[in-house]
């Protein structure tokens, strides 16, 4: 049996520490992966699995990547839900000789790479956050917490057992802490979100201990001046602490103060509403083709992402929505605004740039960041002074400025274009550190300076031949002629050349002054690059001195980049500002979809039918409109709508209709469209009746309410029953406003029984057989579905068309006499559609008198008269 090497009992040791995770084991310029480690990952990177060696008599799979392209590789793994160690070695091989030959250099896991923790530039989207996440809870009571440390951002909210799903869906964290018997309890709900969390000892959700660990972090005895915060809440908060100090291995990020949310103050959407309305992703899955995307006109990382937790997270309450709609008020009217937004083009991202830096983990190009953001905010400033603002800018513009300190000390010291990496030196400015200029000057010019050395030292000994020159044996040394030894070797001379070595013609000597600036030139590079590392952390410790400020001029930065980037969208798109208030009103004159008109414009296709949406409410009653309609006519697209245009105008943003007065809504449910789960066994009907409870159990009369089809999936008189139902106790008992679509029309009854239910229709017109779509929105019902005809526009063969028009006709005649269906089509040619031929243009013996005359026709050779002639002699020929 092979005995193992001293540095494969290194790797299993520290592989044994970190079983759940693949080992980056750094071997100079590799992280080699070993064993089932390199199996994985070699599969998952498509890399080369080689061998090295031999362990029990097996030979050792082994697979490496370049350290210098690990942060690709690592981002591909993570996506692929792999965990990485990294180990680094934390000595040179030279040191590690020192302890003896056969020693092995010490190495160690610096840190945990998991997908809440990332904060590399090339591994995060700058415009989407990254959240880690913790649910806890102490008895009956739940709490989250999420961070991104890439931004520093920390928030902690109470919640119910019947929120988790939804409000995890709203901030779709990268990765989520919960303890084994949580992990247990809501299995099912976190699969439906595709969440696979972190599950992690119940000691990390202790509260008592996770109190500690936050005092500790913020430097402080108590968190009385944080706030007041349940047991589950700081359980959450310190479980989200406590997983950082084992992945980050005790750097702990720059996390702000505590900030506690509550679910009374956000606009509540459940998983289901969101992917339906594709606020921030498309069903595909990608951004493209979401609200999001099509909103999106911010020009900074920060702002995107304001703008995507904005989305996300609508507000509920008037005094914030106001701030934000005088803001884009502001931003409409200014004549500054195409200069502020060239301005914040050049802004960096500051808060990832921050976070880095707290971390270790940041760069020369970090600092500059920092520089050229406050340089920026300094000429944002500049520009806005003296306007008058309305209150949310004027609270931004405050915190761009007070930081003239630290970007003077920047600005002295960084180069215009820093390199990436402290280790690549360089990125001082000259005249910044009279040190690093001498070690610098020794390095690039000591030719130069011993030449100067040269020509002073035949001075001071009058003898113009003297020369420094160098050797391997004496290094550098003074030499002259043997004639001027016995000069050189006198007083005074002798104090200041010492004597080295005579030769036949020559004597060389040294001076104490040149044997410090060989070994200064010798080491001038180093001590350049030490120079500069050492002025780097003293750079980076005065940035994190100031550290909560700066997060608050990043904020105020994306603040204004939101109001113009939102503003300039209104301008474009010929959108309004909403009226928002405390009513349950809900009046849209002329509103449209915005990604649909979007999508319209891109293919250069005809404008956006917009259409009025009125939700009268009387007294503390419901309001709901019963839309009918052809499939195809528009009617998802018009219950969408309603449902965007309520969330954009609570986000604080214009809205895409001529006017809107809404009062505010505080849940949006949506049930537009259907799939199945075959993974848990559910039919799209189960599904959809799954959604449909969650809406009726938990809709309040402030609710807006979409739904399509309900009861589709089942039998007719099955699915009607369960959509009148539904119809009623959203009416009676939930009494929201809502917009309710449907096949049925026998539900059109319910809008002369029901005091808040009114009929709509998408109106059509039908010409030649075929149906025309108009995509308006009109009172009153549709008489029939259309569906003949839309399946025709889907290219149904025409036998199948022409039969099922015979059946229709059929089933429509029973049911005007009552007759059972089945002895209806019973009586019906089985198919005889479908068995006659279609008919065929008869054979033709020749060209008719008519075909003859006209095929003679020159149309370009006849006079208005001669062809007013030839037509009147074409008619007689076809004998009319």
């Amino acid at each position: 049996m092979t005995a193992v090497t001293p540095m494969m009992a290194q790797y299993l040791e520290i592989k044994a520490e970190h079983p759940d995770a693949l080992l980056f084991y750094r071997m100079g310029d590799f992280y080699e992966l070993f064993f089932d480690d390199a199996v994985a990952a070699a599969e998952a990177l498509d890399i080369a699995l080689t061998k090295r060696g031999k362990h029990a008599g097996d030979d050792i799979p082994m697979c490496g990547v370049p350290v210098h392209a690990a942060e690709g590789y690592l981002l591909t793994l993570i996506r692929k839900g792999f965990r990485v160690a990294v180990c680094e070695q934390m000595e040179s091989p030279a040191e590690a000789k020192k302890r003896g030959s056969k020693s092995v250099v010490k190495r160690e896991v610096v840190r945990l790479v998991t997908p809440g923790t990332l904060t590399e530039e090339s591994l995060l989207e700058a415009r989407r956050h990254n959240f880690l996440a913790a649910l806890s809870r102490v008895r009956d009571d739940w709490a989250l917490s999420w961070s991104d440390i890439s931004t520093g951002a920390f928030h902690v909210m109470p919640l119910g057992r019947s929120r988790i799903g939804a409000e995890l869906a709203r901030l779709a964290p990268s990765e989520l802490l919960v303890s084994d018997s949580v992990e247990e309890e809501l299995r099912a709900v976190l699969s439906d979100l595709g969440i696979f969390p972190t599950v992690l000892g119940r000691a990390s959700f202790d509260s008592s201990g996770a109190e500690t660990r936050l005092c500790s972090l913020y430097g402080v005895q108590t968190l009385a001046g944080f706030g007041t915060f349940t047991r589950p809440e700081l359980a959450a908060m310190g479980a989200v602490v406590d997983y950082l100090e084992i992945t980050q291995k005790g750097k702990l990020p720059l996390l702000r103060a505590p900030q506690r949310d509550a679910v009374s103050r956000l606009l509540q959407i459940d998983a289901a509403t969101r992917r339906n309305l594709e606020l921030t992703h498309s069903m595909n899955g990608g951004r493209q083709g979401s609200l999001l995307s099509v909103i999106d006109r911010t020009v900074t990382p920060g702002g995107g992402r304001l703008l995507e937790r904005r989305v996300s997270s609508p507000s509920r309450e008037t005094e914030v929505i106001a701030r934000r709609l005088d803001a884009i008020d502001w931003a409409m009217d200014s004549a500054s605004v195409a200069a502020l937004r060239d301005m914040l083009r050049k802004v960096p991202d500051l808060d990832r740039a921050l976070s880095r830096l707290g971390l270790d983990r940041g760069g020369p190009r970090d600092l500059a960041a920092v520089r050229n953001a406050l340089g920026q905010a300094e000429e944002l400033a500049d520009t806005l002074e003296g306007l008058s603002l309305p209150p949310l800018l004027s609270e931004a513009r405050d915190t761009l400025r007070g930081h003239d300190e630290l970007l003077a000390l920047l600005d002295a010291a960084l180069v215009a274009e820093p390199p990436l990496l402290a280790r690549d030196g360089g990125f001082i400015a000259p005249g910044y550190d009279a040190g690093l200029d001498e070690a610098r000057k020794l390095r690039d010019e000591g030719r130069g300076v011993i030449a100067a050395m040269q020509a002073q030292y035949a001075e001071k000994a009058g003898v113009t031949s003297l020369k420094i020159k160098h050797n391997n044996v004496l290094g550098y040394f003074v030499e002259t002629t043997a004639t001027h030894a016995e000069k050189m070797m006198s007083p005074p001379l002798n104090e200041l050349f010492i004597h080295r070595q005579t030769t036949a013609n020559q004597v060389r000597f040294t001076t104490v002054e040149l044997t410090e600036l060989e070994t200064r030139i010798l080491n001038a590079g180093n001590e350049a690059l030490e120079i500069e590392k050492r002025l780097y952390s003293s750079l980076r410790d005065a940035i994190l001195a100031e550290a909560p400020t700066l997060s608050e001029t990043g904020l105020a930065l994306s603040e204004f980049d939101l109001a113009i980037g939102l503003a300039d969208l209104a301008r474009a798109q010929d959108w309004c500002r909403p009226q928002v208030d405390e009513s349950r009103a809900f009046e849209i004159d002329g509103g449209r979809h915005p990604v649909v008109e979007r999508a319209l414009q891109a293919q250069g296709g005809g404008p956006f039918i917009a259409n009025d949406c009125a939700l009268t409410v009387a007294g503390d009653g419901a309001a709901v409109t019963l839309l009918t309609g052809p499939n195809m006519a528009g009617k998802s697209t018009y219950l969408r709508q309603n449902a965007l245009i309520a969330l954009l105008a609570q986000i604080g943003s214009y809205v895409p209709a001529r006017r809107a007065h809404l009062g505010l809504v505080s849940q949006i449910f949506s049930r537009v469209g259907a799939s199945d789960d075959l993974a848990r066994g559910r039919s799209t009907f189960m599904v959809e009746m799954v959604e449909t409870a969650a809406i009726l159990n938990q809709a309040d009369d402030r609710a807006l309410v979409i739904l399509d089809e309900i009861g589709r999936g089942t039998a007719t008189y099955d699915g009607l029953s369960i959509a009148w139902a539904t119809l009623e106790h959203l009416h009676g008992v939930n009494r929201v406003r809502g917009l309710f679509a449907t096949h049925y029309h026998e539900l059109t009854v319910l809008a002369g029984k029901l005091d808040g239910v009114r009929n709509a229709t998408v109106a059509v017109k039908e010409w030649d057989g075929e149906v025309i779509f108009l995509h308006e929105v009109r009172e009153g019902a549709a008489d029939r579905s259309y569906g003949v005809q839309v399946a025709q526009l889907a290219g149904l063969p025409a036998p199948v068309i022409t039969r099922a028009r015979t059946v229709l006709e059929a089933l429509e005649k029973g049911e005007r006499d009552r007759a059972a269906p089945k002895a209806l089509i019973d009586d019906l040619p089985l198919f005889s559609a479908a068995a006659q031929p279609a008919p065929q243009p008869a054979a033709k013996s020749g060209p008719s008198p008519a075909e003859e005359r006209l095929a003679a026709l020159q149309p370009d050779d006849l006079s208005p008269r001669e062809a007013l002639q030839a037509l009147y002699e074409l008619k007689s020929l076809l004998g009319e």
